[in-house]
């Protein structure tokens, strides 16, 4: 769970919500279009095209706009950009396992939910080399929930970030290639792109990388 550092909201959504007057005001079943593309493509700059929670890539036909607080709770603004993620799968498309905020749906507890947005965060799992994932610490219990509640360890995860550690085990590769090849990982290419599974990868050969 990468941490994600918010930025302002954009433009197109700002204005779209100045439209509000006296027989039209914005609601989040109303967001469409443009605005809603707009917000969505934010979001996923913003996280380096990962999701919010596994960190697999992000793709625009399998992925949605993800309210950390859920709109159930009557406190929560359905609008507020600084509540707003971008997690995968589509929320429509059935027939897979759900992970992420498809599985984490209206739950929500402040003690026992690890946010992608607390700089720390991320320093609260802990990976190996068969992919699994697990609380850095025994008695993290917000930890081991996180993982339970959003399903971040089943078989179709633990799988993926396999593949991603992979290349990084190979046996022909010096130490000198070995710590190019995770600097360069660690950091986000031209393109806003961060490596899938990030905190896997740093969290196993982080101490590889070079400033």
């Amino acid at each position: 769970m990468k941490f994600i550092e918010k930025q302002q909201e954009p433009q197109a959504y700002t204005d779209w919500k100045a439209l509000a007057n006296d027989n039209w005001q914005p609601s989040y079943d109303d967001l469409s279009g443009a605005p809603k593309k707009a917000v969505k493509d934010a979001l996923m700059v913003e996280q380096g095209h990962l999701c919010c929670y596994c960190e697999r890539r992000l793709t625009d036909n399998d992925s949605h706009i993800e309210h950390f607080r859920p709109q159930s709770d009557p406190t929560v603004d359905p609008l507020d950009y600084s509540n707003m993620l971008c997690s995968c799968q589509d929320q429509l498309k059935k027939g897979e396992p759900r992970h992420c905020g498809n599985q984490k749906g209206d739950w929500f507890d402040d003690a026992l939910l690890v946010s992608p947005l607390d700089p720390e965060g991320e320093r609260r799992f802990s990976f190996t080399g068969d992919g699994n994932i697990k609380p850095k610490a025994a008695t993290d219990h917000a930890a081991i929930e996180t993982i339970n509640r959003l399903s971040l360890d089943i078989p179709k995860l633990n799988a993926l970030r396999v593949s991603a550690i992979e290349p990084f085990l190979e046996a022909n590769l010096s130490e000198e290639e070995l710590r190019r090849f995770v600097t360069a990982y660690l950091h986000d290419n031209e393109n806003g792109f961060y490596g899938e599974f990030w905190t896997t990868i740093h969290s196993l050969f982080g101490g590889y990388a070079t400033a």
